[in-house]
């Protein structure tokens, strides 16, 4: 019984922690906690958990934080089972139905949502598709002098590119050349498209040479582009105002972190390492880069179709709502599948 109302105490410790970001007193414990027990017998404890290593003192106040032990303990052995809302469902789903119209607004909207719900920053990789083929191609009028080329391909990606209208071409023109690029390379790759002679493409004579090379150009560009990882972030601004970053220095460390896309995968690759594909922690010093040493990560891994295509994350200080962030991400990671197969029936 006493060895439970030890582990009880520093539940409490940290769920107030998490809560206040201010540290925690023996008084503050006893009238919280529902133990019914005393401030004296609290401050016992504490003292305890202090030369176990879960407690630190700052020595600014009279008051104890959580160490790092501690939020891996609690983790791994306190924390209650996450679980997420129906409200919090209801909305997530209405969010991906009234914003969503493309594979690409998927992660987009993923990572606005998940940084929404946990107030940290939200990350999430959108897949590599290998073999990618283009689907079709519009053009929409901005000026009397430019229009944006649209590009989607099969798997609902849509790449948008302003390009210069030539004079002598109006927006018929335009129109008849995207039906023409559409029906010579609808379904083809990137490979398939390299190997055309786009010579004679129209049956006509047009001042539109110029427009059907930059056309072909973002065409493959976005064919190419389907290939790479891409990170979507989210919550970027709104973690400065975590107390823990008000600090210029921990700020400009972390956001340093955030502008280098390369950097972030590998990170989530190296907390991704030997862990299979569930949910994944990692706390303080755990992180192996430097300018996270004092935040946590918590990723996990979505599918597509059956197969292991991304990650969804979330980085933030130490003090976070871990069980919550757990609750989001473990059904975001289910839910993208399903959102990605309705915009494909769409």
């Amino acid at each position: 019984m006493a060895e439970e109302r030890k582990w009880q105490i520093l539940r409490a410790i940290i769920d107030d922690y998490i809560a206040t970001a201010e540290p925690i007193g023996s008084r503050t414990i006893a009238r919280k906690s529902g133990l019914g027990i005393s401030p004296a017998t609290v401050r016992n404890e504490m003292s305890d958990l202090e030369e176990m290593g879960f407690l630190e003192q700052p020595h600014t106040s009279a008051g104890r934080v959580p160490s790092l032990k501690a939020y891996r303990y609690y983790v791994d052995c306190l924390m209650s089972p996450p679980v997420i809302s129906e409200q919090d469902i209801a909305f997530i789903d209405n969010w991906y139905r009234n914003k969503v119209r493309s594979l690409e607004e998927v992660f987009q909207e993923t990572a606005k949502i998940i940084a929404r719900f946990t107030r940290n920053v939200s990350l999430v990789v959108s897949p590599q598709f290998s073999q990618c083929r283009f689907r079709y191609l519009q053009f929409l009028p901005l000026d009397d002098d430019r229009a944006i080329a649209v590009v989607v391909t099969d798997n609902g990606l849509v790449e948008n590119r302003i390009i210069n209208i030539p004079g002598g071409v109006d927006f018929a023109d335009l129109q008849r050349i995207a039906q023409a690029i559409t029906n010579r390379i609808a379904g083809q790759t990137v490979e398939a498209i390299n190997d055309i002679d786009w010579r004679g493409l129209m049956d006509c004579t047009l001042p539109g040479g110029e427009v059907i090379d930059r056309a072909v150009q973002v065409v493959r560009q976005t064919l190419l582009a389907s290939r790479r990882q891409k990170i979507h972030l989210g919550g970027t601004t709104q973690i400065l105002d975590q107390p823990e970053f008000r600090d210029s220095n921990r700020a400009r460390n972390l956001l340093s972190v955030l502008e280098e896309e390369r950097v972030l995968c590998d990170i989530l690759d190296k907390g991704n390492e030997d862990q299979g594909d569930g949910l994944i922690i990692t706390i303080g010093r755990e992180n192996k880069f430097s300018g996270i040493q004092d935040c946590s990560i918590v990723q996990a891994t979505y599918r597509l179709n059956g197969q292991t295509v991304g990650k969804v994350a979330v980085l933030g200080p130490t003090r976070m709502e871990y069980g919550r962030i757990s609750a989001i991400l473990g059904f975001m990671r289910r839910h993208i599948d399903e959102v990605a197969r309705r915009i494909g029936q769409n």
